[in-house]
């Protein structure tokens, strides 16, 4: 009988020690919301300002999104107060250390992001708001923070990017509400591929408006970023800087090989697809021009410049020879300056020297000027003009080829008699031989002496049709040796454009690096 007593008293003592606290918990919730208003403002004297400790953690930035120029973070609020009307002795009720009320129960400051891109506004969560005997009050609410931010695409991709998050409260003034600000918590930041977090500097401000004569506070956190560039680089810069080192190529090309154009064109067309890639990722915007954009413009303009200068190479190199003498300024300046400030030589040059027009003048009439036959006898024995006789060494005359002057002349020969000769010629048994030998020996002197003259007369035109084509070919050569000297000068030029241009605008960035 005493033990089956003695059991039910331990378990009553057990009932009642387990339900000790949720009566002093249940309680303490009914008498603190008995006449507790949300809405009045928890301090003692309604002249005395409710202080409000702000702070702000970062958890990730999400994204930055430049053409739109917004903002995405993942960050908590916590804000922290004294609720005059929380209060209650922990003595009077035991295991009630702290208590638990929604947010529409209890007081809240209205506390939201100014420049909030939100499509309801406020983006945080609802949370509990957590309080201590001493009326402690600690409200943090999280959210997917979507801000509005001036993104400054000056130096992209090597920019660094300063957004703003200001809160404050919507409808207190600093005489009602004061927000004190903390410093912001990154040491739970998770790691962004695209962006590395510098700092996230914060600052209260005060603003007066011209209706009112009270201040609004606000605390201000700037999330400075710096953008990882090693993307950008290898999808964006260093396409363009191979695209703008083949631009170099269209003058190493040969003019005859007939692609100088069509290479020129090619990395133009690619070049405009890279920056319409840029333009797409940009805000449209005219306060500032981007320095990739920039970059890819002065690439643009040297492009188009090399097409340019390859049109005026092939018109040097397919100049028409109808057009007379290259203009001696052009002589002097393509021939003779630059290519000796080039280090240039002409195709040829050096070799063993041909002979002149002059003396090609002067061979030719050498050649059509014959020379005069010395008569072996003297002048008082042949008389006046005897030309010399056949020597009689066959009984048939030499054949004369048949020539237009001799048409309709008949042909006379001397029949050879088998008489002996002297030594001039002359037929010392009579003189009708000797005449009949003079007149053949005439007419024979008269025919070849036409046929010299007019092989002379082919032989020239064949000297003056060589001669034009040396000077045609000589005037050619110097319009593609032209040709080839402003290749140069433009394969020089453009290189050392590039470099300056390359180094100039990619080196401005205060931040120029890969990461």
């Amino acid at each position: 009988m005493r033990q089956a007593v003695a059991f039910w008293l331990l378990i009553l003592a057990t009932l009642l020690r387990g339900s000790v606290q949720g009566p002093h918990q249940r309680y303490l919730l009914k008498e603190l919301l008995r006449d507790y208003n949300p809405m009045e403002r928890p301090v003692a004297n309604d002249s005395q300002a409710l202080t409000v400790h702000f702070s702000f953690t970062l958890i990730q930035v999400m994204d930055v999104d430049e053409k739109n120029q917004i903002l995405t973070t993942n960050a908590w609020l916590q804000m922290q107060w004294y609720d005059h009307y929380l209060q209650w002795n922990q003595s009077e009720y035991p295991g009630v250390k702290n208590l638990r009320f929604t947010h529409d129960q209890v007081w809240t400051p209205d506390i939201l992001l100014y420049n909030s891109a939100h499509d309801k506004f406020d983006a945080t969560f609802k949370t509990n708001v957590l309080v201590n005997s001493s009326g402690f009050c600690e409200y943090l609410p999280p959210g997917i923070f979507v801000s509005t931010c001036n993104v400054d695409v000056r130096w992209f991709p090597f920019d660094i990017q300063r957004c703003e998050l200001k809160f404050g409260s919507w409808t207190f003034d600093g005489w009602l509400l004061d927000i004190q600000m903390r410093e912001a918590d990154v040491s739970g930041y998770m790691p962004n591929g695209e962006w590395d977090l510098m700092e996230v500097p914060g600052g209260r401000n005060e603003v007066f408006y011209d209706c009112c004569a009270e201040p609004y506070p606000d605390v201000t956190f700037v999330v400075t970023l710096r953008r990882r560039t090693l993307f950008y680089a290898l999808n964006l810069l260093i396409p363009c800087v191979l695209l703008s080192s083949m631009t170099l190529l269209v003058f190493l090309l040969p003019a005859n090989s007939g692609e100088k154009i069509s290479l020129g064109i090619t990395v133009l067309l690619s070049l405009t697809v890279f920056m319409l890639m840029v333009a797409e990722i940009m805000p449209a915007t005219s306060d500032s021009v981007p320095l990739i954009g920039q970059y890819f413009a002065s690439t643009m303009v040297i492009v188009g410049m090399s097409v340019v200068a390859t049109v005026i190479v092939l018109q040097f190199h397919h100049h028409s020879l109808n057009s007379g003498q290259m203009p001696r300024w052009v002589h002097l300046v393509l021939l003779q300056w630059v290519p000796w400030f080039l280090r240039m030589k002409r195709p040829g040059e050096g070799a063993e020297p041909t002979l002149s027009s002059s003396q090609a003048d002067s061979h030719s009439k050498t050649l059509s000027s014959p020379p005069a036959t010395k008569s072996q006898c003297p002048a008082g024995e042949l008389g006046a003009a005897q030309p010399p006789s056949v020597p009689p060494t066959s009984s048939t005359p030499p054949e004369v080829p048949d020539y237009q002057p001799w048409a309709g002349q008949q042909r006379v020969y001397p029949e050879h008699t088998g008489a002996a000769t002297g030594p001039c010629g002359l037929d010392p048994g009579g003189g009708r031989s000797a005449a009949l030998q003079s007149h053949s020996g005439m007419m024979r002197s008269v025919a070849v002496d036409n046929q010299l003259q007019a092989l002379l007369t082919e032989v020239q035109f064949l000297v003056e049709r060589v001669r034009e084509q040396d000077r045609q070919l000589s005037l050619a050569e110097q319009w593609q040796f032209a040709a080839a000297v402003i290749d140069r000068l433009c394969l020089v030029g453009f290189s050392v454009f590039n470099i300056i241009c390359t180094i100039a605008i990619l080196m401005a960035a205060p931040n120029f690096g890969i990461a």
